[in-house]
């Protein structure tokens, strides 16, 4: 292990800069519209920037900006509450594994020094009769709230079914760049699993003894993420040519990765998103990404046109929980269930 570490601790944290002119922007408001020649520029652009970078930003998601100031705030606030009132909603807890996960619980790049973040995990609120929590369904239970937080009770509530709400817009968007016919992930979006994570990154040293990042490098599990990034910085993402680019806040804007579940769906004509948190700036970091895996029962398998004779299927058909539960059984936790 040790010499792991020293390992780690020689591996560059640097990427580069780019102009963001250079970055896909999309404004998906033409989604909303009822004029084919809206949908299709929106679902064009969003098609262009998953063959290519497999990540793109967004504009005209109508999410309000005093709610995206509100979310930050109670971020914020939480994660400065002492180490006691965060543990009382451990994730550890839980019975679908939500609550506070503490610095050193996961780490995403395995072989790798533990993660230099710590999380609070919020998702459907279900309580333990209904027969899906019974039932012991991927990530299906009651959240776990922290007392004397009303208001980030609300927020948080509130924001999670406007992101989930935006998922879905996002995923027909997806759909109609890939020529399906709209409301086909309608199915797949039909109670599903998804996750808010809030997300708070401590500085770090630019080289620290143990060879700590924020968060290694990884994909997603699911079909897509939706990012918030406060105005610190840190993402960085894999480019094509193997290297890291900083992928930094635009005022106004999310990011929207891919995940393996995607990749997985498209035959790999469409990639998961490979990225990192190195967090340089001198000051804390906040994220919160919004995590869309979808129904647990849902059978994924190769979509319509992403395979052929020349392109046969790479993945089986696979249930959204069986996979899911693939993919963290590689992730490293410690304590988790």
């Amino acid at each position: 292990m040790a010499l792991g570490m020293e390992i780690m601790s020689a591996v560059s944290t640097s990427a580069r800069s780019v102009p963001v002119s250079s970055l896909p922007v999309i404004d998906i408001g033409g989604l909303r519209s009822k004029k084919r020649v809206d949908l299709e520029a929106v679902a064009n652009r969003i098609g262009d920037a998953c063959r290519d970078k497999a990540f793109f930003y967004i504009t005209g998601h109508g999410v309000p900006p005093h709610l995206i100031d509100r979310v930050i705030h109670e971020t914020k606030t939480f994660f400065s509450l002492p180490v006691d009132a965060k543990s009382a909603v451990s994730r550890d807890l839980s019975v679908c594994g939500r609550g506070y996960e503490p610095f050193g619980y996961q780490t995403l790049e395995p072989g790798t020094a533990p993660d230099l973040k710590e999380a609070f995990d919020v998702g459907p609120e279900l309580p333990e009769t209904d027969p899906r929590v019974v039932a012991r369904k991927l990530n299906h239970g009651p959240n776990l709230w922290p007392d004397g937080l009303p208001a980030f009770h609300r927020t948080m509530t509130e924001y999670f079914e406007i992101m989930l709400s935006l998922s879905r817009l996002l995923l027909d968007g997806i759909g109609r760049s890939l020529g399906l016919a709209d409301g086909y992930f309608a199915p797949f979006c039909h109670e599903p699993v998804a996750l808010l994570r809030l997300l708070h990154y401590p500085e770090q040293k630019v080289r620290s003894a143990r060879g700590e990042i924020g968060a290694g490098a990884h994909t997603d599990f699911g079909a897509i993420t939706i990012l918030l990034q406060d105005g610190t910085g840190g993402l960085q993402v894999r480019d094509g040519e193997g290297g890291w680019v900083h992928a930094p806040p635009i005022p106004g804007t999310y990011v929207v990765n891919l995940g393996d579940l995607m990749a997985r769906w498209t035959n790999d004509i469409y990639k998961s998103t490979q990225h990192r948190v190195v967090n340089v700036s001198r000051t804390d970091r906040y994220s919160v990404p919004f995590f869309l895996d979808g129904n647990p029962d849902y059978v994924v398998a190769c979509l319509p046109h992403c395979s052929g004779p020349d392109r046969p299927a790479r993945y089986a058909p696979i249930t959204t929980a069986d996979h899911v539960r693939e993919a963290q059984r590689r992730v490293e936790t410690r304590g988790a269930s």
